[in-house]
């Protein structure tokens, strides 16, 4: 497990990583900026990272879950509902893969807007 860093605009959230391929791929890649983007209750950015969807790739997931979209090549972080969830589920766009978790309440992204820069790095 490894500590990653995600700042975007105002808020800063700690990671573990998990023991994936995906989270390997991120962790070589680091680090990096991109810019946020946002749909519903979920932050999203590219990553320069190319990987394929895993076998226990999910769109429904639990707060604190970092995920990959493998077809966007990006980072989402769902912090409450989309435009396609039902109830109150947290459900990506598509299957992604689960590569972290996040040690930090990822409700603090509600103050995140579009355009906001996102940095991502090792934690020191």
């Amino acid at each position: 497990m490894t500590g990653v860093i995600i700042e975007i605009g105002p808020v800063s959230l700690e990671l573990v990583t998990l023991d994936t391929p995906t989270a390997q791929a991120i962790i070589d890649q680091l680090p990096f900026n991109a810019t946020a983007k946002t749909w519903g209750e979920e932050v999203y950015f590219q990553a320069p990272v190319s990987c394929s969807l895993e076998p226990d790739a999910r769109d429904i997931i639990e707060p604190g879950e970092i995920a990959f979209w493998t077809e966007g090549q990006c980072i989402a972080i769902g912090y409450g509902k989309t435009p396609v969830s039902v109830g109150n589920e947290i459900r990506l766009a598509a299957k992604t893969n689960i590569w972290a978790r996040s040690q930090t309440d990822v409700k603090a992204l509600s103050s995140v807007t579009g355009g906001d820069p996102v940095v991502v790095r090792l934690k020191e």
